[in-house]
């Protein structure tokens, strides 16, 4: 299985991912494997979609937003959260400072992404599977290990 080369997300959107497709991605903070993902739940249903999958999962990965993107709620809780002062806190009351866009900003500054195409939700699952238990990269993802 050969996956694309390493893309940061700050060059996002990339146009090279298709509007349609399953596959499983691997996401990077220099050599520490951070998260592995799938996307193609139902791709064999969902060909007719306009946007379907891999490049919707990755923009929702792209632009921080915690709700609904179990990824980004981990950047927020293990990699943001920890970095904050005592005098972030009134920032955050007052509006002026918003845990999305401190996300944001550490997804686009540190970490970048690769993946692989696949045919079938069957195989995105397989891969994934591969890819968290360490089989695939030679390491757990830091973020969303299969301990077994």
């Amino acid at each position: 299985m050969i996956f694309s080369k390493l893309f940061k997300f700050s060059d996002w959107p990339n146009k090279d991912i298709p509007s349609v497709s399953a596959g499983i991605y691997a996401i990077w903070n220099d050599d520490e494997l951070f998260y592995c993902g799938m996307s193609g739940c139902e791709i064999e249903k969902n060909q007719h979609k306009k946007k379907y999958d891999l490049v919707t999962r990755l923009h929702s990965h792209a632009i921080g937003r915690l709700s609904g993107d179990q990824f980004c709620v981990y950047v927020a809780n293990r990699l943001v959260i920890p970095t904050l002062k005592q005098s972030d806190l009134p920032l955050f009351a007052n509006g002026q400072l918003k845990l999305d866009t401190l996300t944001k900003r550490y997804i686009h500054e540190h970490l970048e992404y690769q993946y692989v195409l696949v045919n079938s939700s069957a195989e995105a699952y397989s891969v994934e599977k591969d890819a968290r238990n360490g089989k695939l990269f030679g390491q757990k993802p830091m973020l969303n290990p299969i301990n077994n």
